[in-house]
């Protein structure tokens, strides 16, 4: 068996949280193969949504974790050598196909700082179940496909809102990401005709300072293809730091 890779080096500082969760979720189990940019580890007590999981951090090193019987499934096994491209080669020959990758965005440590201590301008504010009304009205203004992929609700863990004119115009809610992490998972929505005006900027920045108030760290996802959105996160302040893909629903067992 190889040596484990040494924590992720070359790198913006992120939260211990961050780097924690992503070293325990991907190197917890047996490393079957390890070189100084590809990692594959065997972990049995992997979710059967998770199976196969794949994450490629911004200095290019990619881990990857799978339970036994899928590395058995897919042809891994001891002393082999092996590369990405080898893998994903063996993913597809035995028709294993993973969802579309996400982009993973945080807030480095020195970046946090600053954002913990500013003061957002705006008609901005927590929004809680006394604003039913305005959160209705601003979901029956935004299309099905944004509300589907911004998954904005009003019962999340934590809700805030940019307004205009008493409109309610962009919102953002939190839900706590995984049960033994102190990660919150954000999803932001402005409606069409307010966009460009700094809005979601804002509403992301004040979601994420209350999170780190209630002891949590904000993380920012969204698939590479949406570009509107991975230029939000870059100017809310966030750094990428990964992306990650996990088995699709639809592929083979």
């Amino acid at each position: 068996m190889r040596n484990q890779p040494s924590r992720v080096t070359g790198m913006p500082v992120f939260s211990q949280t961050i780097t924690d969760f992503w070293h325990a979720s991907f190197l917890s189990g047996d490393v079957l193969y390890s070189d100084e940019s590809f990692t594959v580890t065997i972990n049995p007590d992997l979710d059967e949504d998770s199976r196969v999981m794949v994450l490629e951090t911004s200095d290019g090193r990619v881990m990857v974790v799978l339970t036994p019987a899928l590395a058995e499934k897919v042809g891994l096994h001891q002393h082999q050598e092996l590369s990405e491209a080898i893998f994903r080669r063996k993913l597809d020959e035995a028709n294993v196909t993973l969802h579309g990758a996400d982009y993973l965005f945080y807030f480095s440590e020195a970046d946090k700082i600053e954002l913990l201590q500013e003061t957002l301008e705006g008609d901005l504010r927590r929004l809680t179940e006394q604003d039913d009304a305005s959160f209705s009205a601003f979901q029956s203004s935004a299309s099905e496909q944004d509300l589907d992929d911004a998954q904005v609700e009003l019962d999340h863990w934590a809700v805030f809102g940019s307004f205009e004119q008493n409109r309610l115009v962009c919102a953002a809610s939190m839900y706590p990401w995984e049960d033994d992490s102190q990660i919150a998972d954000l999803g932001v929505l402005t409606l069409t005709s307010f966009r460009g005006k700094g809005h979601a900027r804002k509403v992301v920045r004040s979601i994420c300072k209350y999170a780190y108030g209630q002891g949590y760290v904000p993380q920012y996802r969204c698939q590479l293809d949406n570009h509107a959105s991975t230029l939000l996160a870059k100017a809310a302040g966030l750094t990428l730091f990964g992306k990650w893909e996990v088995i699709s629903p639809d592929s083979a067992n």
